[in-house]
């Protein structure tokens, strides 16, 4: 036992070291480097979606989260991943095992057996129980741990993001379906209205104040209006069919869906990008855990190049015939280090340890991208967002304008003091200053959801039942 003693104090002063993995050849982005800044950031809130106030959303958001084959794979790749963690603890602990084996045999006279064991049948037994135990000197096992748990949390992390994405891709195709449900019926009272003035020009002519010139205008118009209308409904036909898909649910799902007056629009949102969202998205938080787990496994592939010092023990009962293989003194044990040190490999271990850097700096780099992809989506939906703000409030004045404008030329048009000309130029600008309000009010809310996505979709913020 005294040969034991150094090796055990050894094990005992190197049970907390790990190596040291270095510093990756590419940087690590900071907040200040991509404009970030620390403020208060209680929007968005897990279920961020209820502020619109629409049951008939939330209902299919449940149904998405509950049928979507993404958030299978999602719970299947995190099944793996808590797997892996399982397996990289388990290594860390003391091995145990037992066997027995049973021979029967003829042993030879002619060889080292004396009698009356030479020459004669024999079962030859082996009865043994194996304890085996990983001293972990240099801390490979518990790098491979760490790597595990890091992937298990970007694992976690993916999930969460799965969840963000198919949410937001269910509120932007509903609200997309809502736009184009309003315009369906914005069109219906624009083919109602062309109708009608076709209905008026025929009564001019007929009172010899127009012209079959303008009556085929009016009759154009209501056709126009009418191609419009049926692209519309074929558009909402499509979203329906969109929507059902990401339902996990056959089209006939999406036929249920009942259109929702699109009255405001939502106006939270935050006046910079703030740091704390951001820190919270769960792509970041993958990607951040990723390049934890990749220099965690340098630290592992470093330590391939020291001993590896394996304690071994035994105990059990060997014996020639099975009736005495439990007596005492068939009884036999042992214990004792099994070393490895690599000498001589041909550079595998170097090709090794550079291919963990390597996909350590890959790692960094996709932490990288990913930072300024969500700052820039952040941007974006921020941008877009105030941008349309005022184009709300401008087009709104422009609706109330041209409709005054269109009532002035009708009237003006039956009286016989306007031609029909004008009234056409009318029609057409209330067309598309309706058709263009419906689709800003159906944008609004897509902006909206998109940057609440961008923020990570309340990530972190409190627990959800999904």
């Amino acid at each position: 036992m005294k040969a034991f003693i150094p090796l055990l104090l050894v094990a005992a002063l190197s049970g907390c070291a790990v190596i040291d993995p270095g510093e990756s050849k590419v940087p690590q982005l900071g907040a200040a480097q991509v404009g970030l800044q620390h403020s208060d950031a209680p929007w968005p809130t897990a279920q961020w979606w209820h502020r619109y106030n629409d049951s008939q959303l939330t209902q299919l958001i449940d149904q998405a989260l509950l049928g979507s084959p993404s958030m299978d794979a999602a719970q299947a790749r995190l099944a793996m991943a808590n797997a892996a963690v399982g397996g990289a603890r388990a290594v860390q602990l003391p091995q145990a095992d037992a066997n027995f084996k049973a021979t029967r045999q003829r042993f030879s006279g002619n060889y080292i057996y004396p009698p009356p064991y030479g020459g004669s049948m024999m079962t030859d037994a082996d009865l043994r129980l194996n304890l085996g135990f990983d001293l972990d000197l240099w801390g490979r096992n518990r790098s491979r741990y760490a790597a595990a748990v890091s992937s298990q949390r970007a694992a976690m992390a993916d999930l969460q993001m799965a969840r963000n994405t198919l949410v937001s891709a269910v509120i932007q195709s509903y609200y997309k379906l809502q736009g184009a449900l309003a315009q369906q019926t914005v069109l219906g009272e624009i083919v109602k209205q062309q109708e009608n003035m076709l209905d008026i020009t025929r009564q001019r002519l007929k009172a010899g104040l127009d012209t079959q010139i303008e009556v085929k205008q009016a009759d154009s118009a209501v056709s126009a209006a009418r191609v419009q209308l049926s692209q519309a409904a074929t558009n909402a036909k499509l979203l329906r069919n969109q929507l059902s898909a990401l339902l996990g649910s056959g089209p006939q799902r999406g036929d249920h869906i009942s259109q929702v007056a699109l009255t405001s629009m939502p106006s939270m949102t935050p006046g910079n990008i703030p740091l704390e969202l951001l820190a919270r998205r769960p792509d970041i938080v993958a990607a951040r855990d990723r390049a934890a787990a990749a220099t965690s496994q340098v630290s592992a592939a470093k330590a391939e190049f020291y001993p590896n010092v394996n304690l071994a023990a035994f105990a059990g009962f060997m014996s020639l015939g099975l009736d005495n293989l439990l007596e005492g003194a068939s009884k036999t044990y042992g214990i004792g280090p099994a070393v490895s040190l690599p000498i001589f490999n041909g550079g595998a271990l170097n090709a090794q340890l550079d291919t963990r850097k390597a996909e350590r700096d890959i790692a960094v780099a996709d932490y990288n991208q990913t930072l300024l992809t969500a700052v820039r989506e952040v941007a974006d939906a921020s941008a877009g967002i105030q941008a349309l703000k005022q184009q709300a409030i401008d087009q709104a004045a422009s609706l109330e304008a041209i409709k005054s404008a269109y009532e002035i030329a009708v009237d003006r048009y039956k009286s016989g003091l306007g031609n029909f000309i004008q009234v056409l130029l009318a029609q057409n600008e209330v067309q598309k200053q309706a058709l263009l309000d419906t689709d800003l009010r159906a944008r609004a809310f897509a902006l909206d959801a998109q940057l609440a996505t961008a923020l990570g979709g309340g990530y972190g913020a409190a627990t959800t039942t999904h």
